[in-house]
């Protein structure tokens, strides 16, 4: 943290606490790069594949599903009484020794598998760019994902003020060529077919797209930290600031990504969205063969290079923190020595996996899901009724309606798993 931000009083003037700053804006970039993982080159299809009404209908609630629910996190780890609390502090205070490390354990690898899947996604589009645009031979894939493994890492241990610039520089052309990609397609789109929905079709395709919305937005991964950094930064104005600073960051994520799918999915007819599907192909790939359009066939891998790696460094940040905060508890090795163990770990694991390309990582990401929402929603709204911090929330639309989405998604989830 830097010495102006530790300098701030606690006493900052209220006004001065509302005005919008870089600061703020560093923050916006951080968060919108962590939820906007290469996900986004498949929600199109994923989302868009149950027809017209569920993503209309999906569109009106994706914005509450996620503000909401970030906000409840970011406001259960800024109702701890430590001003320095990292979230497994916080899940002890509230929940007892035994199950705040629990939880703590199961955040920790909610996060981890997702670092793991990264490694490879990013090892794999890059090595497609050399072969594919680049017209050259395959680099030896050990060589390849070590350098770039070891180059997102060397980002996260600059320090905070390289990791929001690296924030700056990737998301401003994600946004950019998202936008660009909206706005291109415009002339291919379709009128889609509306008819009246069948109300069972619709109930059940709604219920199984929750987790698809829930989890393409989803920056929960960063919400701890950030939320400590603005209690350093804000002090008593911590949690306005949060609220505001998340509020902005879910308006961003909303337009410009769901402008990206709504462009992508008129862009398409039913049957070629599910053609896509069954190739288990990214929308911009599928829309480069379709059009015979080299320059999206371009676009794809630069938009996917820049999300794997924003998404990265932004899980990294929660999982650095949250093994951090594990092991500073059974161990009597200073933090120091801890953090520098725990990258160390991790490098090796992403690295290994990446090398090895395995096909496990789609079991991986479905035991992440389950998690990550139980965390995400379903934590938070227990606190409420728990901690008498939060008690002042408990008869809050906004409670219930993060509870009962997070049942859903956690539902969805299962009977995706076992259905």
């Amino acid at each position: 943290m830097s010495n102006a931000s530790e300098a701030i009083s606690s006493d900052m003037p209220s006004n001065d606490a509302e005005r919008w700053s870089q600061h703020d804006t560093q923050w916006v970039l951080s968060l919108f790069g962590t939820a906007v993982g290469a996900g986004i080159l498949f929600l199109p299809i994923n989302i868009g594949i149950g027809g017209f009404w569920p993503l209309l209908i999906m569109t009106v609630l994706a914005f509450p599903m996620t503000y909401l629910a970030h906000r409840g996190l970011a406001r259960f780890v800024l109702s701890s009484k430590q001003t320095d609390a990292d979230f497994t502090d916080v899940v002890e205070e509230h929940f007892g020794p035994g199950a705040g490390r629990l939880i703590s354990l199961l955040y920790f690898f909610s996060i981890f598998p997702i670092l793991l899947i990264y490694g490879v996604g990013l090892t794999n589009t890059v090595d497609s760019f050399i072969v594919n645009q680049l017209n050259m031979g395959s680099p030896p894939r050990v060589v390849l994902s070590g350098i770039l493994v070891a180059g997102m890492i060397a980002i996260m241990m600059g320090g905070e003020k390289l990791l929001m610039r690296t924030f700056s520089v990737l998301v401003y052309p994600l946004v950019a060529v998202l936008l660009f990609l909206s706005l291109y397609l415009i002339p291919n789109w379709q009128i889609p077919v509306i008819t009246t929905p069948d109300a069972a079709s619709l109930t059940q395709t709604l219920w199984l797209s929750v987790p698809i919305v829930v989890f393409s937005f989803s920056h929960a991964a960063a919400i701890s930290s950030f939320a400590n950094v603005q209690r350093r930064h804000y002090k008593t104005h911590a949690l306005s600031k949060s609220e505001n600073i998340l509020q902005c960051t879910s308006i961003m994520l909303i337009v410009f990504v769901l402008l990206f799918v709504f462009s992508c999915v008129l862009s398409l007819s039913p049957e070629q969205m599910a053609e896509a599907k069954q190739a288990n192909v990214s929308v911009l790939s599928y829309l480069a063969n379709v059009y015979d359009n080299p320059y999206i066939a371009m676009l794809g891998p630069l938009v996917a290079f820049i999300a794997i790696t924003s998404s990265f460094l932004g899980h990294f940040l929660g999982a650095r923190e949250s093994f951090n905060g594990l092991m500073n508890k059974k161990t009597s090795l200073e933090i120091k020595q801890i953090d520098k163990l725990g990258v160390a770990m991790m490098f090796v694991a992403i690295w290994i996996c990446a090398v090895l390309n395995p096909s496990i990582l789609d079991m991986m990401g479905a035991i992440s899901g389950p998690i990550i929402a139980m965390i995400l929603f379903i934590m938070p709204t227990i606190a409420v009724f728990k901690v008498p911090a939060l008690h002042k929330y408990k008869g809050k639309i906004g409670t219930y309606f993060v509870l009962i989405v997070g049942l859903l998604s956690v539902s969805a989830l299962l009977f995706n798993m076992f259905g």
